[in-house]
């Protein structure tokens, strides 16, 4: 066995460990009785500390120092499948297996505070939880920063996508920031000229999860190797061959639950068309979160909320809930103001894709701050407020449900991880624009619900492709043209101010 060979076969045990890894943690958001949070949390930790010995074991560090010598040898997968097992070792090695198991035991445990807390807003019972997590995450920020040569902010950006960097980001935001608000106005301007009807309920949960499944089912996910739950936050989790996805509903308004069921979705179908062969290496894994974040937008806010598709869910949607096909209130056009109607609004994950950038370079602007020592966790509720009135002309002081904590990322410990939303956005008006010149007859292919097309242009410029290219290269490989903000506002302009 070459030293090669035995670090795909040390990463496949490692990845199986991570599979399991996974499927504790859709447990915990979905299944897992309330009084089995503490013992669950402990077995979280235990588990992250085998896989960090797994990744930062000395012997790993042999085995990538001789596959050097030979590594030209390699395949260009190979060669970038060793590329991807120094990431994981150098990022490991930063860390001591102690702050590995306090993070994971700490960020299980704040998840779960928080999930206790939020409905009664109690912060006084969740903030102690949050700073002793957040002291873990800065110190791990500092660690992996000081190995690297990044600063902390940067090394937490790195993990989740290579090569990012906060002075990137800082300029599609300034971008962003700069257009968006004179934007804004036009398109309330426009919309408050024809508002949509609104949508007569209640919205039977079992009605609206058959309707769920069946676009879902729709877009391609493969209910034969997944599985779709309820939670408190949407996500998708598990691994290619097993995937998860989950909703939440509200029987008052089906059109966020039914939305953010597609927008997992897109997630899903990159999990599931990651490259068979190295799906149980660290190459056959997902790109990066904004490529990952650009594969869910595409599916909901470049397609779903389109007017083909608009034009073949309406009659789905109205088989659902038995609705009359001649009712101008069930109508394909009347459901697409709907998904088009842009407000000011408190909840990120209810915001239309208009005011959406506007939520996360707010917490991009906070997350800058708390790493850089300028606000501290007990500072968030007012800088939350002062960032929301600036940005969205909104208070949320006294209402920490709608502000500080409505998102589950940082008491889960996810510090850096907002920023691949509106990138993923911008990713995603890029690439499905050219789609749309590449793949003959999407449009009416999305109108007739066959997304087989759109799937697999996807499956073979982005999902197959695995981590055998950063980000940027993707970008630059599938569009032509460096990742930029042109597509995202060329997208917005047509669909809000000439659609």
């Amino acid at each position: 066995m070459t030293p090669y060979e035995a670090l795909e076969q040390h990463f496949r045990g490692i990845n199986d460990l991570a599979h399991v890894f996974a499927v504790l943690y859709w447990d915990e958001a979905t299944m897992m009785p309330l009084g089995g949070g503490p013992a669950r949390a402990n077995a979280m930790a235990a588990l992250a500390g085998i896989l960090h010995e797994r990744k930062s074991a000395p012997a790993v560090g042999e085995l990538l120092e001789a596959t050097r010598s030979s590594a030209d040898e390699l395949s260009v997968w190979q060669q970038a499948n060793l590329h991807q097992m120094q990431r994981a070792w150098i990022s490991s090695t930063a860390l001591p297996h102690d702050l590995v198991t306090a993070m994971q035991l700490a960020a299980t445990t704040c998840e779960q505070t928080w999930r206790a807390c939020r409905p009664s807003e109690d912060w006084a019972t969740v903030l102690p939880k949050l700073e002793s997590l957040f002291q873990l995450q800065r110190e791990a920020a500092e660690r992996m920063g000081e190995q690297q040569g990044l600063s902390p902010y940067d090394a937490l950006l790195d993990a989740y996508e290579e090569g990012l960097r906060a002075d990137f980001i800082d300029d599609t935001f300034a971008d962003l920031k700069a257009f968006l608000p004179g934007f804004l106005e036009q398109v309330l301007e426009r919309q408050a000229q024809r508002p949509p009807l609104p949508l007569p309920g209640p919205f039977p949960l079992d009605q609206q999860e058959r309707l769920g499944r069946a676009l879902v089912r729709t877009l391609g996910f493969d209910f034969e190797h997944g599985r779709m739950d309820v939670s408190h936050h949407p996500f998708c989790g598990g691994v290619p061959d097993d995937t998860r996805i989950t909703t939440r509903y509200s029987d008052d308004d089906f059109l966020h639950a039914l939305m953010g069921s597609l927008h997992e979705t897109g997630h899903a179908l990159y999990q599931q068309g990651l490259p068979a062969e190295w799906r149980e290496q660290p190459v056959g894994d997902a790109l990066g979160m904004a490529v990952h974040e650009s594969q869910s937008l595409l599916m909901e806010m470049q397609v779903c909320r389109g007017r083909a598709f608009l034009n073949y869910a309406a009659g789905v949607v109205r088989e659902a809930f038995g609705a009359d096909a001649g009712d101008p209130v069930w109508s394909a056009e009347n459901l697409h103001r709907h998904y088009t109607r842009v407000e000011r609004g408190y909840i990120r994950v209810d915001a239309d894709e208009v005011t959406y950038p506007l939520h996360i370079i707010l917490r991009y602007e906070i997350e800058k701050q708390l790493f850089a020592g300028q606000l501290a966790p007990r500072d968030l509720p007012d800088a939350w407020n002062e960032g929301m009135q600036k940005l969205l002309g909104l208070s949320t002081a006294g209402n920490l449900k709608d502000g500080i904590m409505q998102d589950v990322h940082w008491f889960g410990g996810l510090f850096g991880y907002f920023p691949s939303y509106t990138l993923g956005a911008i990713t995603a008006a890029q690439l499905f624009a050219t789609a749309r010149t590449e793949v003959a007859g999407l449009s009416d292919s999305i109108e007739q619900g066959d997304f087989a097309p759109l799937v697999g242009w996807l499956r073979s410029k982005v999902h197959g492709q695995g981590r055998l290219m950063t980000a940027d290269a993707l970008v630059r490989s599938v569009t032509g043209q460096p990742l930029g903000t042109e597509a995202f506002k060329s997208h917005l302009q047509a669909r809000y101010l000439t659609g």
